[in-house]
């Protein structure tokens, strides 16, 4: 047996072929499903048939197809072997090509070879293709050839194909023969109308082979295609009358498996397999005659064959480059499109995975391939968006994309495994190959699979954003990292001494989280930051988090303080400080809620557990005690503060002073634990002084970081505002109706108003009667600003204190004159920073709970029952206002100078909102007409004059311009005429609801919002219900039926 048929037999000889997945890299999915009975070089070697047959009339494919000769050389290239000259060229192929727009656009390095890649003699060409090693099955023709192999020409496209997809001299010349024979006096028929497996076998007898088994491989495979193609993988799918055919064709591949089947002239199995094969290639969908033969254009089988095509493009010296006559070689494979039933979307589909698919299976080095990925997959996303599409491209697309996807994911979870210093570059390249594809994914893919389970009532999954999946990367790859590292840590201390201490375990784990940390911050932080900002935060919080674990796992285990655990403690302090730094540098104010502190002072605490909870007990107790004592009654004019937070502050001073008596050393640390424990302490009391004396606690929540609190009390605004009254519409009453309704109506209920106005702040302002003998400000009111007092002194207190500690000589502080100054020059609140915050959130809770007491429960009877009563003409502001201003002089002779401007700034708030909620909520007992709106435009003008000139300066004209803006522009809708107000209404209440204009059908009832605005609908609504006009009347009562005022 000779050389060739011997590698034909390796190649070839697989009674037992596995099924084809298309890719042999194990951590890679195969996306085209799987292929039963073929392997890859049976499938190669069909998709070389295929392109050849495809290409015959191409320049280079038709040569010698004329005259074989029986050494399988043709007459042409044997003169030229003869003569030692190289032909003139006719068709010059591809064999000159020295550049590729495509690899150029791809960026794909061009190969740098010598004239001998290119070119070679005529036998030599026809071999193994001058310089790369010879295949099995290829002659060696160096040694044929002699000093002919000096003379050389270029190679033309088919032979650099037969090169590229390793198909032997003898393959290549069977094909040419069977093309000759099938198309005598037929050189114009299509190739998509022949049945290429069908005619190898009917025009290739067994003599032409080497032996009976090299035929009968090269026949069971030319069977395995035709049932493939036919049966298994179809493009039209069979239906019940193509049964008998079949059976028939599968009789016939079942009886060749044992031996080859009678391919002779007079032979039944020959015309039973023509009369299948032909009958099942030329259906049509429709039943119809058509010009197209359907054999090897079924899904996955087309897919299969059409990639194995693709992947020739690659060098056989160097498997990461592309050769440079791809240009041309992709433009022959069109060819082969309307037999394989491709389309440029799916050859881009295609070409994108083989790309990926060589940058994965050469080791992931050469990021000339990821790239070009990149850009094939921008093609393929292009083409995603086309209208149109098929169900099965959107299939394949899914199932390219996912692939892609899923592997690449799979390196970036763990990318510090497969990334490093000298290939960090390939990480850069994969993110956007990576998010490209899941913006298919989502954009694409995800919308046609939302369609289909919309319509079959299943839910889909959401989509991710790439901010999130970058932070899943970096927290699962550092995780990955650092278990690594223990894993390593403990591999490591079992070879070593079995005595090592568990301590100097856990100091070498921390040096080697630091070089991690730090690796992090050069290499990878760099480019995630480039699509997500804070990702560098989220990779540090993690590995903060890892060691954490560690860390406590240890300390679980410690029962007393010793040299060993303060070491390790130190060290920990020193590497969360570095991580929290490199967060820091991140200017990412979350970075408190991803890092939980390790807390490593407090096992060092402990030691003074017994003192402090003694004090800390005290402390308590006297909370306790104000919350039942307390009376908010200020012990004189200079201490207008309740004398519990004098108490309190007084036990601290003195707590402070005794802590540094302790003979320790007393570091930052140490210092911050102790302050942290009275904090607790101290916001307890505030939440007792911001409850503005309901039963409810304060509570202060620090989410993020100490800047962040998040406050809820239950003594709130809304326990002083009035609820709404039902919506009704004005009884559009005659002026003289009015008029004598008014004049009998106020002798009585006006005396009847002051009469319990008089009454109501009789007692309450006894104590302030030669001062402030007019003004109505409860008591309750006035204990609210005695608590805005105990606030601003407990803010006072807390930074002298803060400042103490901060200054204190007893601190252990570093000997660096730098960070000496840095403690100097620290901010009074960075001890008691909570406490701190959580006063300035209840110093605006309080000011605004007091001034709602003031103006809707206080001033009620002037100002909210009082104005525009009846009648706005004869009920005007200035009343209120005089009241108002009364008030106003009695809060500043009782608030302290800082408090102020907040609570000036609140009571303007809370005026404006009671001044909308006459004019909007104001009951049945108020009516306007737009001859109105001048007279209350100018009170409310004279309400914001009162806060303006108030004080000297306490409040710009632009505060109180901004605050006034939306009250303003609700007044103006009292101006407008009534069908306007209608025409406005409606617009909103549809925009509102999202339903445009709808023209006759029913206007839909905007919801109540409590917040006024001009464009509101609901406010719309309220100013037409207060509209006494019978146009208002009837658009109401049409429109809702909503009930007249009684």
């Amino acid at each position: 047996m000779g050389r060739e048929s011997t590698a034909l037999i390796n190649n070839n000889n697989n009674d037992h072929t596995p099924p084809y997945t298309g890719g042999d890299i194990p951590d890679l999915i195969w996306p085209f499903g799987e292929l039963d009975g073929i392997n890859n070089h049976q499938l190669r070697e069909t998709a070389y048939e295929i392109f050849f047959t495809a290409c015959r009339s191409s320049p280079g494919f038709g040569a010698g197809l004329k005259s074989i000769n029986q050494t399988g050389y043709t007459e042409e290239l044997g003169h030229v072997a003869a003569s030692g000259s190289s032909p003139a060229r006719v068709n010059h192929g591809v064999g000159m090509a020295v550049t590729s727009k495509l690899k150029r656009a791809l960026g794909l390095k061009m190969l740098k070879r010598s004239q001998s890649r290119k070119t070679g003699s005529p036998r030599f060409a026809g071999g193994n293709g001058g310089g790369a090693s010879p295949s099995p099955g290829y002659n060696n023709v160096n040694s044929i050839v002699g000093t002919a192999g000096r003379n050389r020409r270029p190679l033309t496209s088919a032979e650099i194909m037969r090169q590229q997809m390793k198909v032997t001299e003898q393959c290549d010349n069977r094909l040419r023969k069977t093309l000759m024979r099938t198309l005598v006096g037929q050189t114009g028929r299509k190739a998509e109308t022949i049945i290429l497996p069908l005619e190898l076998l009917r025009q290739l007898k067994p003599s032409e082979f080497t032996d009976s088994h090299d035929y009968h491989v090269w026949q069971r495979r030319q069977l395995k295609v035709l049932e493939t193609g036919l049966l298994h993988h179809p493009y039209i799918p069979l239906i019940k009358s193509n049964n008998l055919l079949a059976n028939k064709l599968r009789e016939i591949v079942s009886s060749g498996e044992a031996r080859p089947i009678d391919v002779g002239k007079n032979s039944e199995q020959i015309r039973a397999l023509c009369n299948s094969a032909v009958s099942l290639a030329w259906r049509s969908i429709d039943g119809s005659p058509t010009d197209v033969c359907h054999w090897a254009d079924g899904y996955p089988f087309n897919t299969h064959i059409y990639i194995s095509l693709l992947r020739c493009i690659f060098d056989l010296k160097d498997d990461t480059a592309v050769i440079d006559e791809v240009d041309e070689l992709l433009e022959l494979m069109k060819k082969t499109w309307s037999i394989l039933g491709i389309n440029r979307s799916i050859h881009n589909l295609c070409f994108t995975w083989v790309l990926f698919e060589q940058y994965v299976a050469t080791g992931q080095t050469e990021s000339d391939l990821l790239s070009a990925s990149l850009t094939m997959l921008n093609e393929v996303a292009n083409d995603a968006k086309r209208p149109n599409r098929e169900n099965l491209y959107v299939k394949m697309l899914g199932s390219v994309v996912s692939s892609i996807k899923r592997w690449s994911e799979n390196k970036l979870l763990d990318y510090h495994s497969y990334f490093h210093r000298g290939n960090v570059g390939l990480m850069e390249n994969m993110l956007p190959l990576v998010f490209s594809a899941m913006k298919i994914l989502e954009e694409d893919i995800l919308v046609a699979a939302a369609a289909a389970a919309q319509d079959k009532g299943l839910e889909v999954a959401g989509e991710h954003s790439i901010e999130k999946r970058i932070a899943e990367y970096t927290r699962s790859s550092m995780r990955n990292a650092f278990a690594q590292l223990v894993e390593n840590r403990n591999a490591s201390n079992e070879k070593e001494d079995e005595g090592i201490e568990l301590s100097d375990a856990l100091l070498q784990l921390a040096n080697e989280t630091q070089e991690l940390a730090l690796k992090e911050k050069e290499f990878f932080s760099p480019i995630l930051k480039k699509w997500h900002p804070i990702a560098g935060v989220s990779a540090i919080a993690t590995l903060h988090s890892c060691y954490g674990t560690v860390l406590k796992q240890y300390l679980t285990g410690v029962s007393s303080l010793n040299v060993e655990m303060i070491t390790v403690l130190q060290r920990a302090g020193k590497l969360e400080k570095l991580m929290i730094d490199m967060a820091t540098e991140e200017e990412c104010k979350s970075v408190a809620k991803e890092m939980v502190p390790y807390e490593v002072d407090s096992v060092i605490m402990t030691l003074m557990k017994q003192w402090l909870d003694e004090r800390l007990k005290r402390g308590r107790k006297c909370v306790e005690r104000a919350k039942e004592t307390e009376t908010w009654n200020p012990k004189s004019k200079t201490e207008p503060y309740a004398q519990s937070a004098v108490e309190l502050m007084t036990m601290a001073r003195d707590n402070v002073n005794d802590f540094f008596q302790i003979p320790l050393g007393v570091s930052e640390n140490l210092v911050h634990n102790f302050a942290n424990e009275f904090n607790h302490i101290f916001r307890d009391y505030i939440s007792f002084v911001a409850s503005c004396g309901k039963h409810a606690h304060f509570i202060t929540y620090f989410m993020v970081s100490l800047l962040n609190n998040y406050l809820v009390c239950s003594g709130s605004r809304q326990s002083y505002m009035p609820t709404l009254p039902p919506l009704t519409r004005c009884s559009g009453e005659s002026n003289f109706f009015k008029m004598w309704k008014k004049k009998i109506g106020r002798s009585t209920a006006t005396a009847t108003h002051y009469e319990q106005f008089e009454e109501h702040n009789k007692e309450d302002h006894q104590h302030h009667h030669h001062q402030h003998n007019h003004s109505s400000t409860s008591r309750g009111t006035q204990r609210l600003y005695i608590r805005l007092n105990t606030l601003h002194y407990l803010l006072s207190q807390i930074h002298s204190l803060d400042k103490a500690l901060s200054l204190s000589p007893r601190i252990i502080v570093p000997s660096s004159s730098l960070q000496s100054q840095k403690r100097l020059l620290r901010s009074s609140s960075a001890y008691f920073g909570n406490a701190c915050a959580s006063i300035q959130y209840a110093l605006e809770h309080v000011c605004q709970v007091a001034a709602y007491r003031l103006v809707f429960l206080d001033s009620k009877l002037v100002f909210y029952d009082s104005l525009y009563k009846d009648d706005v003409s004869s009920s005007r502001i200035k009343p209120a206002l005089k009241k108002l201003k009364q008030n106003i002089s009695l809060v500043f002779a009782i608030v302290a100078d800082r408090a102020q401007p907040l609570a000036l700034k609140e009571i303007m708030k809370a005026a404006f909102n009671a001044f909308l909620m006459i004019i909007l909520a104001g009951g049945s007992s108020r009516a306007f007409q737009r001859g109105d709106y001048e007279m209350v435009e100018d009170d409310f003008k004279n309400l914001k004059r009162v806060f303006a000139s108030c004080g000297e300066g306490l409040i710009s004209e632009e505060v109180v311009d901004r605050e006034a803006n939306m009250a303003e522009g609700v007044v103006a809708l009292m101006g407008q005429s009534t069908e306007n107000l209608v025409e406005d209404f409606s617009t909103a209440a549809c925009e509102a609801n999202g339903i445009g204009i709808i023209g006759s059908r029913r206007v839909p009832m905007p919801p109540t919002t409590g917040v006024w605005n001009r464009t509101d609908a609901n406010t719309i609504l309220r100013v037409l219900c207060h509209r006494n006009d019978k146009a208002a009347g009837h658009f109401l009562k049409k429109t809702f039926q909503l009930p007249k005022r009684r």
